[in-house]
């Protein structure tokens, strides 16, 4: 196993671009992963990373030792305990990076299922989360507009915890076309909406719109959308977290359709 032990060596300086800096990320397309849940996901969906590093602690680990042992083919980089901290994302890293090549954003097409459009969602771990949601909600399609975070960072990455590889990210997608593209209910969260999300029927196509944390939605994107839902908040709040609010939407539209099959049967 090769051992980086200097700042010059170019394989430390790569993952520690690749690692910090949103520019270099775009200009390689390329990303890094940290962790094992994260390389075993990739490895699981996509094959062998482009490289493996570990940190001597890492190389110690019996989960990480237990995975390399399943991966014969895969060589590993070792970097020591302190250039692997100032390369990894994270504060504590258990001591496991893979670098990647970020997947290309599919064509768009028309899309024919329900679908999440989010807009300025600009804080990684509300997007790691939105992106968590859907695909554990059953969503194949989430489209980035204008302003949100860079979807492959790694710390939208942890956020999302393996959910970028269930489904088709759109980055810098047209908000306004797709939603005009788009054959089913498009819907937004508004906090003066007439109807409650319990009130839709959700039980066709919808493509949900979600805006900024502060600021919302933006008037003309709003306004593209064929219907405006509030969740009803009995308490003393006046909103909820983006995250959390996509959340209660997604699942309120597994819940109409479960309810529906249930119903059929």
């Amino acid at each position: 196993m090769k051992k980086i032990t200097s700042r010059d060596n170019a394989t430390f300086r790569q993952l520690r671009l690749l690692a910090h800096s949103s520019r270099e990320r775009r200009k390689q397309s390329r990303t890094v992963l940290d962790g094992i849940h994260l390389v075993s996901s990739w490895a699981a969906h996509f094959g062998q990373p482009e490289l493996l590093a570990l940190s001597e602690g890492g190389a110690r680990h019996p989960e990480i030792r237990e995975w390399l042992e399943r991966h014969p083919q895969i060589a590993p980089q070792m970097l020591d305990d302190a250039l692997f901290r100032e390369v990894s994302p994270v504060e504590t890293p258990i001591g496991i990076l893979a670098l990647v090549a970020t997947p290309r954003s599919p064509p768009q097409a028309a899309t024919t299922g329900s679908c999440v459009l989010l807009e300025a969602i600009q804080d990684a771990g509300n997007l790691g989360s939105i992106l968590r949601t859907s695909a554990a909600a059953g969503i194949a399609d989430v489209f980035l507009g204008p302003g949100c975070a860079q979807a492959w960072s790694p710390r939208v990455l942890r956020a999302g915890m393996g959910a970028h590889f269930l489904l088709r990210i759109h980055e810098h997608a047209p908000l306004d076309r797709t939603i005009a593209g788009f054959d089913g209910l498009s819907i937004s969260t508004q906090l003066d909406a007439a109807q409650t999300i319990y009130d839709a029927d959700l039980t066709g196509p919808v493509a949900w719109l979600f805006g900024n944390e502060g600021s919302g939605l933006a008037a003309a994107t709003a306004a593209a959308s064929r219907l405006a839902v509030r969740i009803p908040m009995p308490g003393k709040v006046e909103s909820l977290n983006v995250a959390t609010a996509a959340a209660i939407c997604l699942f309120e539209e597994v819940r109409q359709k479960r309810l529906q099959e249930v119903q059929k049967t």
